[in-house]
C-alpha cells in the first residue's frame, strides 16, 4: 500500500469514527459512506443526498464471514451465489449486491420497511481496507443527488455533495477506469430469490 493511500485511510477511518460522512471509491462507483451502525450518521447520508429515509441504502464488508453479525441467517444460496462470482484465482468477476432478510445490528434507518437489507463483499482494496479497520459495515451509496445520474468518476461528483461530506478521499480521484455497477439479487427466507439486475 502506497503511502498517500494509507494517510488517507487513516484520516478517512477517524472520520467514519467520528460519525461523519466520507465520499469515497468503491468497487463500483464513487460513493457516499458512513458507520452503518451509526443511525445519526446514516440520517446525514439521506440529507446529503436529498433522499427520503424510506429507500434503503446497502452497505460493504469486508469478507463473507463478517455477513453473520448483520444478517439473522444467512441461507446456503447466498454462499453458493457469493462463490459463483469468483473466477479461478478467487477474484470477483462481477461485482454482487446481495438483499438478505432480516437484517439486524444496523442502523434501524438503514434497513427497508420489510426488514432487509442490500450487502456487497467488496473486492476494491481501499473500500476492503476501510471496512477491516473498522471492524463494522460501510454504507455505500452512489454519490449524487437523488434523482441525478450516479457519479462514475470523481469529476462528475456535484461540489454540493462534496462540500457537506466530512472527508473527501484523494485515492483514485485521477482515475478513468469505467466500473461496472453492481448485479443485485434479493433472497427470499426460503432460499429462493429474484434478479433484480444482472
Amino acid at each position: 500500500m502506497m503511502r498517500y493511500e494509507k494517510q488517507d485511510i487513516e484520516q478517512a477511518l477517524a472520520v467514519l469514527r467520528e460519525g461523519g460522512v466520507i465520499v469515497y471509491p468503491t468497487d463500483t462507483i464513487w460513493g457516499i459512506g458512513c458507520d452503518a451502525t451509526n443511525a445519526e450518521a446514516v440520517r446525514r447520508v439521506y440529507q446529503i443526498k436529498q433522499r427520503e429515509d424510506s429507500k434503503s441504502m446497502l452497505v460493504l464488508l469486508d469478507a463473507p464471514g463478517r455477513l453473520q453479525g448483520y444478517v439473522r441467517e444467512v441461507p446456503e444460496t447466498a454462499w453458493e451465489l457469493l462463490n459463483c462470482c469468483d473466477d479461478a484465482e478467487g477474484e470477483t468477476v462481477k461485482p454482487l449486491t446481495i438483499i438478505y432478510p432480516e437484517a439486524r445490528n444496523l442502523a434501524e434507518n438503514l434497513i427497508a420497511d420489510d426488514g432487509s437489507i442490500g450487502i456487497r463483499i467488496t473486492s476494491e482494496s481501499f473500500s476492503r481496507a476501510l471496512c477491516e479497520r473498522l471492524k463494522r459495515p460501510i454504507v455505500s451509496t452512489s454519490a449524487n443527488l437523488s434523482g441525478q445520474p450516479a457519479a462514475r468518476f470523481f469529476d462528475e461528483i456535484d461540489p454540493q455533495i462534496l462540500a457537506q461530506a466530512d472527508y473527501v478521499c484523494q485515492f483514485r480521484r485521477e482515475d478513468r477506469t469505467p466500473h461496472q455497477p453492481s448485479s443485485i439479487i434479493k433472497l427470499n427466507q426460503d432460499g429462493t430469490f429474484r434478479i433484480i439486475r444482472r
